[in-house]
């Protein structure tokens, strides 16, 4: 694969890489689903996450809540600090995890967040404890690449994916430095801006993946802007994976009352949010096209 960037070798537990090969031998994209751990309270959030497989979804983003996450959009802001205020911590967020592998061994678990809440944690402890509990992978996004000692290598040693974001301004040059010890998957950014504010070009999105897959051979999951099932479905199309974030934690908001509690039908609204998603992922995806493979 001409210009492929060098990839690190890493001992990980298998479940994002089984999971994309079982994509690609079923022909077809896989859903990523993104919720805040802790939203809108720990035993809601639980419910969720054990629901989300049935209702779809192939892979489970968890959003470790902060106080200051520069770039998400109003309505997983508004997630992180509904999370906090009903008590999440670290630890809570690495029980919702532990609890979740007591029903559930196959799907996989990404956290995504900011370094600050690992870093008050601890790194060292917090990779243990992660990879105890039962995640795969991190997302963490303002470490960039030229910091990679200071997470990004320990969380490969650990047996962790380390996945880093690539955006519409990362020239060639960029995206080496960029997808060096990038592993599990590569999250496109489909937009420039924070998460649920804007919408990307489908052309604009297939132009990016096919520049990527010049760089990688690890699947493309394409993010932010993915809010129905025919978006979804278009990403699908040309990608390994949608991701849908802001519009299921949306629908979370949607289901609260006026004390911010959540109501008997949120999580039944959430699992019909992500079986429409499911669907059109599954309905949009070119089954004359293999999943993964350079273009």
């Amino acid at each position: 694969m001409s210009g492929a960037a060098e990839q690190t070798p890493v001992a990980e537990s298998g479940r994002i890489r089984h999971r994309f090969e079982a994509l690609r031998r079923e022909g077809r994209a896989g859903l990523v689903t993104f919720v805040t751990a802790g939203d809108p309270d720990h035993g809601t959030c639980a419910a969720l996450l054990q629901h989300l497989p049935g209702a779809g979804a192939d892979l489970i983003e968890l959003g470790m809540p902060f106080t200051d996450p520069m770039a998400d959009g109003p309505a997983i802001q508004a997630a992180s600090l509904r999370a906090i205020k009903a008590g999440a911590t670290m630890e809570r967020t690495l029980d919702l995890v532990a609890g979740f592998r007591q029903q559930d061994d196959e799907t996989p678990v990404v956290l995504m967040g900011y370094y600050n809440p690992i870093f008050r944690f601890g790194t060292e402890r917090f990779l243990d404890a992660a990879r105890q509990a039962g995640v795969d992978g991190l997302i963490v996004v303002d470490v960039p690449p030229e910091e990679d000692e200071e997470l990004c290598l320990p969380a490969l040693h650990a047996g962790l994916n380390f996945i880093r974001l690539a955006t519409p301004t990362s020239d060639d040059v960029r995206l080496r430095t960029v997808l060096r010890h990038t592993s599990g998957f590569v999250y496109y950014v489909a937009i420039t801006g924070i998460t649920g504010t804007s919408t990307a070009d489908n052309v604009d999105i297939a132009t990016a993946v096919t520049r990527l897959r010049r760089h990688t051979a690890l699947p493309v999951a394409v993010g932010f802007g993915i809010k129905i099932p025919m978006q979804a479905g278009a990403v699908a199309r040309v990608a390994d994976a949608a991701v849908v974030g802001s519009a299921i934690v949306g629908r979370i908001a949607d289901h609260l009352d006026g004390d911010g509690r959540p109501q008997p039908s949120l999580v039944p609204a959430v699992v019909e949010l992500v079986e429409a998603l499911a669907a059109g992922v599954r309905a949009g995806r070119d089954k004359d096209r293999s999943i993964g493979n350079a273009t």
